[in-house]
């Protein structure tokens, strides 16, 4: 048999070379996938450079902008400092200017106090003098009487004495009214003078209060909340405060009246917070009442010691500092008592220090002066 021509020579062939092209295929097919894996991730690397370069830029820009803004955000707060650097020292200049023109009308008072001492110096050795012209006067007279009347010279001492004693009482007399009369007027313009200049030095505040105060709301369908089902809800009101609600044509607002300034200012807070809290019911209302009359009670409180601590009167007892308290809430001839106090306090400290007295004592004095 020919092995050449046998069918199982071809079928081998066949087979190898069949899995030899398969080979050369794969060979191919895997060459071909690396490559197209090789360009993507090529890709894939490019297109994350080209993100991170603008991530980078992105951040760059944004690290700009925000230095940018931030110099510019130091540059504002330094302009703001300097500006206000700048006012106060101009406000301290004033201050200086001020103060050099007080010390130099202080100089002039001292130097017209000054004066006037000298002319009461002078004025009194007028007098010494006069004197001593009486007692000359006195003794030639005497002399001479004795001598023309022929009397004894205890005698004429005494006649001319009762005759000059009469005259030099009206003399003097007449002299000292003159002089107390200067000095009336003297004392009565210097008296001025200090008390324009106490007012010059402490310009205060003027606050001016009412009977009645007013407390706005939101819309006018809030007036119907305020008053309540039946009226339970301003009843509880007025009943809690003691102050009367008026509720009428004006516009988003309702009146409280009362002549307890303390009171209608718990009133008035009171209503604030139940208009913003919303929640408008009789036993709300009691809470909320309840808490505004002792935070102000605390206010009160605070408002003594600062007005003590303002006036440097230190060791007020707690009772006297609660009652100074209570005096910010009240007026007197439309002025409020307490600014009126702390007035006093800084007039009475200055004037006392022009008349060299307890500066401490007399604003201590000023300050309680209502109380």
């Amino acid at each position: 048999m020919d092995l050449i021509n046998h069918p199982s020579i071809y079928i081998f062939l066949g087979l190898l070379f069949g899995l030899l092209f398969g080979f050369y295929l794969r060979k191919r097919f895997i060459e071909g996938h690396t490559q197209n894996i090789k360009e993507q991730a090529k890709q894939l690397i490019e297109t994350a450079i080209v993100e991170a370069e603008q991530l980078k830029k992105e951040a760059q820009l944004q690290s700009k902008e925000e230095a940018y803004q931030v110099k510019q955000a130091a540059e504002e707060e330094l302009k703001s400092d300097r500006s206000e650097l700048k006012d106060e020292r101009q406000q301290l200049n004033q201050k200086r200017e001020q103060l050099k023109k007080e010390w130099e009308s202080c100089d002039r008072k001292r130097a017209e106090l000054q004066q006037s001492n000298e002319k009461l110096n002078g004025r009194k050795q007028e007098i010494d003098e006069k004197l001593k012209e009486i007692e000359n006067v006195i003794g030639k007279q005497r002399y001479e009487l004795s001598r023309i009347a022929g009397i004894s010279q205890e005698e004429a001492k005494k006649l001319l004495m009762e005759s000059l004693e009469s005259k030099a009482r009206m003399d003097a007399a007449k002299r000292l009214a003159q002089i107390e009369n200067e000095m009336k007027i003297e004392a009565d313009r210097k008296a001025k003078n200090y008390i324009a200049l106490a007012i010059s030095r402490y310009a205060g505040d003027y606050v001016a209060d009412k009977t009645v105060s007013m407390v706005p709301l939101p819309n006018d369908e809030m007036k119907g909340r305020i008053i309540g089902r039946e009226g339970r809800n301003i009843r509880a009101i007025e009943a809690a405060t003691g102050i009367d609600i008026i509720i009428d044509d004006t516009p988003e607002a309702v009146i409280l009246s009362g002549f307890n300034p303390v009171r209608r200012e718990v009133a008035r807070l009171a209503l604030h917070q139940l208009i913003g809290d919303g929640r408008i019911h009789p036993g709300r209302i009691e809470e909320v009442v309840g808490k505004v009359t002792k935070e102000l009670e605390v206010d009160m409180r605070e408002a003594g010691e600062q007005a003590t601590f303002d006036v440097g009167a230190h060791g007020v007892h707690v009772e006297l500092i609660k009652i100074l308290g209570r005096l910010k809430f009240r007026t007197s001839y439309g002025q409020n008592v307490l600014q009126h106090s702390l007035e006093v306090a800084f007039l009475c400290g200055i004037m006392a220090a022009e008349l060299g007295l307890d500066v401490k004592l007399a604003k201590r004095a000023g300050l309680l002066h209502d109380i």
